[in-house]
This record gives structure tokens, sequence and C-alpha cells, in this order.
């Protein structure tokens, strides 16, 4: 898991609002081919997804609904809910990458390998 430094990092490098800046990076490490465009189209946009769901997360927990004014059930539900959404969001985001991965060479394989998770339990 992560510390809460390092969960606030990445989650400012994958706040949508700088989601596009992090796929041109990853892009252009992975040295994207034509032939494999497409399919980086569908990862890149599998990340755009991500980083919108966990604005919108994030959005909700500090809204006006605190964990202050909520019951202990009410705060494990709301916990419990936000795992089930984070891993619907890796589940689609795996059914992106399997393709790409598949097509990338080894090069390109591991440089993936180091920047798209670089630690357990870390967003791309």
């Amino acid at each position: 898991m992560m510390n809460g430094g390092a969960m606030a990092m990445m989650g400012q490098m994958m706040a949508p609002e700088r989601i596009e800046g992090r796929i041109a990076f990853l892009k252009t490490e992975l040295k994207i081919t034509a032939a494999q465009e497409p399919l980086w189209s569908a990862f890149a946009e599998a990340l755009r997804a991500n980083a919108r769901t966990m604005s919108s997360r994030q959005g909700m927990m500090t809204g006006g609904h605190g964990a202050a004014s909520q019951t202990l059930p009410q705060r494990i539900e709301g916990h419990e809910r936000a795992l089930s959404e984070h891993l619907d969001a890796l589940r689609q985001l795996k059914a992106a990458l399997q393709p790409l991965y598949a097509a990338l060479d080894a090069a390109q394989k591991q440089t993936a390998d180091q920047l798209l998770l670089p630690g357990p339990m870390r967003r791309m």
C-alpha cells in the first residue's frame, strides 16, 4: 500500500488535468509504433477513464459528507464501495493493457514493466 505522501503524488500525476501529459510521456517512452497506435489509443482511454474516476472519488471524499459525520458502518461501506470501484477500474485497465502489451517488442515491454506499474498497488 502507498503512504499518504505517495498517494497524493500519484493522485496529482493521474489528475484529469495532468493525465494527458502522463499519456504523452508514456507513449514517447514506449516508442509506440503506427501499428501499435490503435491498441495504445484504447489503453490511453482507459487511463483517462481511471483519472476521471479517481477525480470524482476524491470529490466525494472531500465533499459535504466527511468521515466525522458518518457512522462506522457508513465509513466501512464507503471504503468497500471505493475498493470495488478501484477493482473495476483496474480490470478495465488490464483489459486494455493486455493486447497492447502483447504487441510490444522486448525493449518496449521492459520499459512498460518499469514505468506502468512502479510498485505494489500503484496506479499508472
